[in-house]
């Protein structure tokens, strides 16, 4: 018999145990009403004594009776996984995949006919549950499935519900999409040791530029032209460096970059 508030966490990595700190930290599920799996029992251990939840090595004691089934293997380990468990997913159960490149098609057809499954791409600030998720539908999960799934995830972080034909979009855009923020960052702070300040000063002023300028946008909803607008002064330093950007590409070769991210996500999933 399915719990409707159990949920099963298999393959408690970094995005894994993300998930299962912010439920626990919002009351949303109790310790007892979580179980993780682990092929470590070392990481069994460290799970349970952390989080005071079920852990075990078995996947398929894992699975038992939970209505949400979080996948959250590797994607080399995902097909091992569901030969283990697919058999034994009925129907009241809802699957969410958070392995990245994996489409919902490719799962389906290790579970029974009819089983519900979502898609999510979480990106790495989810550890810290300043996240983003994409999340589409399987063939056969209804809004209800769905819905569960992204009550999950927003512990994570934020959610946005696409069609399954643009999660690779999601992938280039916002799963790949710290590398390219941790990328300028690094530049940034390399130009102000150039510019004479020490690296901890210089890391601090980017970090928290980023970090202000991204709830500006968040928060007071402003668009990023309005923004650079307000900064950009007539003759200033900041058209100065500006022009020097635009010169250099650097707008392009952003497109071109995520662009590119795209197409080998649709590679690996085709793959």
């Amino acid at each position: 018999m399915v719990n409707e508030r159990k949920i099963a966490v298999l393959g408690a990595g970094k995005i894994g145990e993300a998930l299962i700190s912010g439920l626990l930290s919002s009351g949303w599920r109790a310790p007892d009403e979580i179980t993780a799996s682990s092929r470590r029992p070392e990481r069994v251990t460290e799970l349970g004594e952390r989080y005071g939840i079920p852990c075990t090595q078995s996947n398929e004691d894992a699975v038992a009776g939970a209505a949400l089934v979080v996948i959250a293997v590797k994607p080399q380990d995902i097909e091992v996984l569901l030969g283990e468990i697919g058999h034994l997913i009925t129907t009241e159960q809802t699957v969410l995949s958070v392995c990245a490149a994996i489409p919902t098609a490719t799962i389906e057809r290790h579970l029974a006919p009819g089983v519900p499954v979502a898609r999510a791409m979480p990106n790495t600030p989810s550890v810290v549950h300043e996240g983003v998720a994409g999340l589409c539908a399987g063939a056969h999960a209804d809004d209800a499935h769905v819905t569960l799934a992204e009550e999950a995830l927003a512990h994570l972080g934020a959610v946005v519900r696409v069609p399954e034909k643009l999660m690779d979009a999601v992938t280039a855009v916002s799963g790949s999409g710290p590398a390219y923020f941790a990328l300028l960052a690094e530049a940034m702070i390399e130009a102000g040791l150039l510019l004479g300040l020490s690296r901890e000063i210089s890391t601090q002023l980017v970090v928290q530029t980023m970090l202000g300028t991204a709830q500006q946008m968040r928060d007071l909803k402003m668009h990023p032209v309005e923004l650079r607008e307000m900064v950009t002064s007539p003759g200033g330093t900041t058209i100065a460096a500006i022009r020097e950007l635009e010169i250099a590409g650097v707008r392009a070769a952003f497109l071109n970059a995520i662009q590119a991210a795209m197409v080998r996500a649709k590679e690996l999933a085709d793959g």
